[in-house]
């Protein structure tokens, strides 16, 4: 069966947002790699971008990987506000639901309290203090 894996980019603040992420989900990066390290003839990343994350990976739970990378200048700067996908974790318990909202959205905005939902599941919604929206969920039906 396949497999999705959310892969997110950044306007320069990849290393951060993934040491942030590093820091609520646990493990260690499966790589990170540098526009510096990759020798591409014409490339369009600029010298100035050189220590920049090209690519990057934290492997989440058994079977999952949180991707991402900087955008290099020549392509444009993200629109932070108008990023409409969410990343949606679902947890294994209420516990570790808490622990994932309240870690994640520190310095965010959020958009929905994590609490008990009217379809069953405890739920909540935010945008991370790098501009990337989450659902955290548990749902005991499933996971209980």
């Amino acid at each position: 069966m396949a497999k999705i894996n959310p892969y997110i980019h950044f306007n320069g603040n990849a290393e951060e947002a993934f040491t942030f992420y590093k820091s609520v989900f646990g493990g260690e990066f499966a790589m990170v790699m540098r526009f510096k390290d990759l020798d591409i003839p014409g490339s369009i990343a600029h010298e100035n971008e050189a220590n920049k994350i090209m690519h990057i990976a934290l492997p989440i739970g058994k079977n999952d990987i949180l991707m991402g990378s900087d955008t290099p200048e020549a392509l444009g700067v993200h629109n932070l506000n108008e990023t409409r996908s969410k990343i949606s974790i679902t947890a294994e318990s209420k516990e570790e639901a808490d622990k994932l909202y309240n870690g994640l959205s520190v310095g965010g905005q959020i958009e929905m309290p994590i609490a008990d939902s009217p379809w069953g599941s405890y739920f909540g919604m935010f945008r991370d203090k790098y501009g990337i929206e989450w659902m955290v969920d548990f749902d005991p039906r499933y996971n209980g």
